[in-house]
């Protein structure tokens, strides 16, 4: 049994109807964040109309489009700046964008083409934050299924995989990690404080863990911090604590799908096509990595515990990197890595059957009735390899920085 702690009963006070569409709480502070009126980057024809572009041109372009419509300009350039639109919030750093948190559940329907030859689409079924930006601009993320039609791009089975996100594939027996009709719905309940400054910036929110039958499964409070740090890096803490109901337990089961996710840009996979030889490589904190994968073809990385893995490959000619610290207070430390080298790379403490073979439900992780659990991941992106970054060294920082 997991060591949960109680929790104040959950408190959703009602909306305020003169947000609108936007929702937050009343007593919710906010400062230094402006407010969008009118998103026409959310329309499904204009966005999946478009010709191909570079991947870098299409984020740019999905980005500019969303903010187009700002009620006021944004504030001035330097700090952490945050800018709430009707379905999602911009987070720039000294005037350039990092990322984008979309909350509201009914953009960027992925387009797949079925084995009968008709397009079909896939609803949205959690929150998530993209693209992901990195030093040069460089965006880390994969752009599909949020943008359609970039040259390079593998419409593969995962559209699920959507930029960077939280969700698990087994939460008392409903899948919230796939997006297919039997899976639970993560849902945006409200922003609880949303504010940017000279130094850092913090997003915090509330979701609903919706089964298929709409009944909620569970809840959950998320802080997204970020970080002003030198154009070279960029530096995301992620905290998410997992609320039972008061009268339900929440059990978080056995699988390998899930859960503190990236999909990386496509140039950085290990490999490509069908086992092809990529720019990318994975290491672990253990010292791991990919090189010279076992017979199945999965590489020495996947499913193995360590306090910090980091995904490194070259984009646009430029080696560049993205590191998940797992904190060591987290309920499962060090932690397995669902990492693949064809560019899925998570932390999952859950997995324990599928990564290390051992009996059906080893990995069950039970959040009792009226209680809750906390889990904190850092996000580092940096130039060049895990050496040259100094992962180690940054991983040691963060562990003394965040208690």
């Amino acid at each position: 049994m997991i060591a949960a702690r109680p929790f104040p009963p959950a408190a959703y006070p009602e909306r305020d109807a003169a947000t609108d569409n936007i929702s937050r709480v009343k007593s919710a502070r906010f400062s230094n964040v402006q407010r969008g009126v009118l998103d026409p980057g959310n329309s499904p024809n204009l966005r999946y109309a478009m010709p191909k572009f570079s991947f870098t041109s299409a984020v740019a372009l999905l980005a500019a489009s969303t903010f187009a419509f700002a009620a006021e300009p944004a504030p001035g350039a330097q700090g952490v700046n945050i800018v709430q639109s009707n379905d999602s919030v911009r987070v720039e750093i000294n005037g350039e964008l990092f990322t984008q948190y979309w909350f509201k559940g009914k953009q960027h329907l992925a387009l797949m083409e079925g084995k009968d030859g008709i397009t079909k689409t896939n609803p949205t079924k959690h929150v998530y934050f993209f693209p992901v930006m990195g030093p040069g601009g460089v965006s880390m993320t994969r752009s599909w299924p949020m943008v359609n039609g970039v040259p390079g791009e593998e419409i593969d089975g995962h559209p699920h995989h959507r930029g960077l996100w939280f969700a698990h594939g087994k939460v008392n027996g409903v899948d919230f990690w796939g997006e297919v009709e039997k899976s639970g719905k993560i849902v945006h309940d409200q922003f609880l404080e949303m504010k940017g400054g000279k130094d850092e910036g913090v997003i915090k929110s509330s979701s609903k863990w919706i089964a298929p039958d709409g009944k909620v499964v569970c809840f959950d409070e998320r802080t997204a911090r970020f970080y002003n740090r030198p154009a070279n890096e960029r530096v995301m803490d992620f905290e998410i604590t997992i609320k039972a109901l008061p009268d339900r337990d929440a059990l978080f089961g056995d699988t390998k799908e899930g859960t503190m996710a990236i999909r990386v840009n496509e140039e950085m996979r290990v490999t490509r096509g069908k086992k092809q030889p990529g720019t990318g490589h994975i290491v672990l904190s253990t010292g791991i990595r990919d090189d010279a994968p076992p017979e199945k073809g999965e590489t020495k990385t996947w499913g193995k515990r360590a306090d910090w893995c980091d995904y490194y490959g070259k984009v646009g000619g430029k080696t560049v990197g993205i590191a998940i610290f797992n904190h060591p207070s987290n309920p499962v430390s060090p932690t397995p890595w669902h990492v693949r080298d064809y560019g899925l790379f998570a932390a999952n403490p859950f997995g324990i059957h599928d990564f290390e073979k051992k009996e059906a439900g080893a990995g069950n992780l039970t959040v009792p009735a009226g209680k809750s659990i906390t889990f904190k991941y850092r996000i580092y992106i940096h130039e060049g390899d895990e050496q040259s970054a100094k992962v180690a060294e940054r991983y040691k920082e963060y562990v003394a920085q965040v208690k």
